[in-house]
């Protein structure tokens, strides 16, 4: 048996309106080389300005991850050249990142595990490479683009902890609002870094590195090949080799790209065109109180203190803008559990089905509290109040006005249930007796009764009556 060692290289380009060190505009574009300027391009000559936005948002991701921020702002020349960076190199933070020795706390089947970060760093993206069988063409659009690098320790063990961490920490990314952090679009992209050891091995084994994985599914995928194509040349007797592969995205393999004898000596040094940028403590303040309750935190709250289930908790946190309507509704005064009971079916359901955002429906959580209080006050049935919360949403009107055009009450006088069940208990007699006997058609009589209410008879006062009515025969 062989225990796995994964660490990830996540990149994550932020949502500024300029790029990290030009004027040009950071937008994405299926019309290639519109969003570039002469500092994209590598002009002699030019001169690189730090963007304010970009070194905030890096070091708000930095703060999240509990990371420990720097006191000044430097950035290093990465030196290599590639057709996506003409200049030759390429601006990055090599000796004092944004952010160094964080975590970030991540569930898996209800069990906490802490993931070590190594560092943050911000630096700019690439061009991307389209190529053709017997030429490539460049784009600059993504050249120069924010980009930060989140490096975590080797201290994942199977695929299935890399992309439970991989969803968390977009999440804290989408929670900040400093990335869209779509793979579709390149915005988040992963390396991954894999290897075996044995179980009482003290040294790890040979690292593999699969570059430039864009989807989560992808990263499982290879991890999960990876680990099988390992295990079964390891047991055969062959060795490992340090080596970067790719993922196919149809066959779902890894392959082959280049070997690594050593590593790569890119000969940082600090960037001379950039001074260092001192960090004040206001500036951290600042950006802290930015920082909303992350995920993780919400999970533990809405269990501890609301008492919903980890499941419900998990639903609401997904998005940030969900969290926050639920957190609005419960300070409205809402039943913590009914208020996560209809947003996680019927107001997700209508999302989901409608593909529309929460902040873009009519109901409002105002509307959900009063809703609710309909139900708590007797006023209205759940089953009333659902048909209701369809309406609103539907017809966009407020509840109490559909409560009014549809007539809907709740009955509340015992005598008129009272009469309404001993008419139908004289009409099924035969189920009295199967009721003494165990069979279970109480159900029947309780429906019954809605049947003749239309829904409008008070469930518990029904429940009540139609018990004490069959214990008197």
């Amino acid at each position: 048996m062989y225990k796995v060692v994964i660490g990830l290289e996540v990149h994550c380009e932020l949502k500024t309106n300029s790029k990290n060190f030009s004027n040009a505009q950071n937008d994405y574009s299926e019309t290639p080389n519109i969003y570039l300027d002469t500092v994209d391009l590598g002009f002699p000559g030019i001169l690189p300005v730090v963007n304010k936005e970009a070194a905030k948002s890096a070091l708000k991701v930095a703060m999240a991850l509990n990371c420990e921020t720097p006191d000044e702002i430097i950035f290093d020349r990465k030196n290599y050249f590639y057709p996506d960076l003409p200049k030759g190199y390429q601006i990055t933070q090599a000796y004092k990142p944004m952010g160094i020795n964080g975590y970030l706390m991540v569930n898996i089947d209800d069990e906490d595990i802490k993931v070590d970060i190594h560092d943050l760093h911000l630096e700019e993206d690439t061009a991307s490479l389209d190529h053709f069988n017997d030429y490539s063409l460049v784009n600059y659009n993504r050249s120069g683009i924010p980009l930060i690098e989140i490096v975590t320790e080797p201290c994942l063990h199977s695929a299935k902890e890399a992309v439970a961490f991989l969803e968390s920490l977009r999440s804290v990314i989408l929670y900040c609002g400093v990335s869209d952090a779509r793979s579709d679009l390149g915005q988040m992209r992963c390396d991954v870094n894999i290897s075996l050891m044995k179980e009482d091995a003290t040294e790890f084994g040979t690292k593999v590195e699969i570059k430039n994985i864009n989807a989560f599914t992808k990263v499982k995928a290879a991890l999960e090949y990876e680990i099988e194509r390992q295990t079964e040349l390891l047991n055969s007797g062959g060795t490992v080799i340090m080596e970067t592969r790719r993922f196919d995205d149809e066959d779902m393999k890894t392959y082959s790209m280049r070997t690594k004898v050593d590593a790569v000596d890119y000969k940082y040094f600090l960037e001379p065109n950039m001074p260092p940028i001192k960090i004040t403590e206001e500036f951290l303040t600042e950006i802290k109180s930015e920082i909303p309750m992350l995920q993780y935190e919400r999970i533990n709250l809405y269990i501890d203190q609301y008492g919903l289930s980890r499941y419900d908790a998990t639903t609401l946190v997904k998005e940030k803008k969900i969290a926050d309507y639920f957190e609005d509704t419960i300070k409205g005064g809402a039943d913590p559990k009914l208020a996560s009971n209809w947003i996680t079916s019927i107001v997700l359901g209508h999302l989901n089905k409608y593909q529309v955002e929460i902040d873009q429906i009519y109901l409002t959580p105002d509307m959900l509290v009063s809703l609710i209080k309909m139900v708590n006050d007797g006023k209205v049935s759940s089953k009333q109040a659902k048909e209701v919360l369809y309406k609103v949403l539907q017809d966009e009107k407020d509840p109490v006005t559909i409560v009014k055009e549809l007539g809907i009450k709740q009955i509340d006088n015992d005598e008129e249930i009272r009469a309404m069940v001993v008419e139908i208990l004289d009409a099924n007699l035969n189920l009295i007796e199967d009721y003494r006997n165990g069979r279970n058609v109480f159900d029947f009589f309780v429906g019954q009764v809605m049947k003749r209410t239309r829904g409008q008879a008070n469930p518990a006062l029904t429940a009540k009556i139609i018990k004490e009515e069959i214990e008197k025969r």
